[in-house]
């Protein structure tokens, strides 16, 4: 899925290249931004397992720690629906 195809509204899980990931409520691309509310920017540390973060926050929610996120669309690597990780 791109971000110009992601459903308004729905948890997604965006891996950047920062490297981070930024796991909210996807709202609307403006311009070259996405827009994200109610979200979990993460940083990841070198060797941290994204996959394991994201199916920690898959199970048991979201560590809301932004209200609201602007990410360059450029620097989206991977977008994934947080209700489609297995848990």
């Amino acid at each position: 899925m791109n971000i110009h195809e992601a459903p308004h509204g729905m948890n997604l899980v965006v891996e950047t290249d920062e490297p981070a990931v930024c796991i909210g409520r996807f709202d609307s691309v403006v311009g070259f931004q996405a827009m994200f509310h109610d979200c979990d920017l993460h940083p990841l540390a070198e060797g941290e397992d994204v996959e394991a973060y994201v199916k920690k926050t898959a199970t048991y929610g979201v560590a809301v720690n932004q209200k609201d996120v602007l990410l360059d669309t450029a620097r989206i690597q991977r977008i994934r629906l947080l209700g489609d990780i297995e848990k």
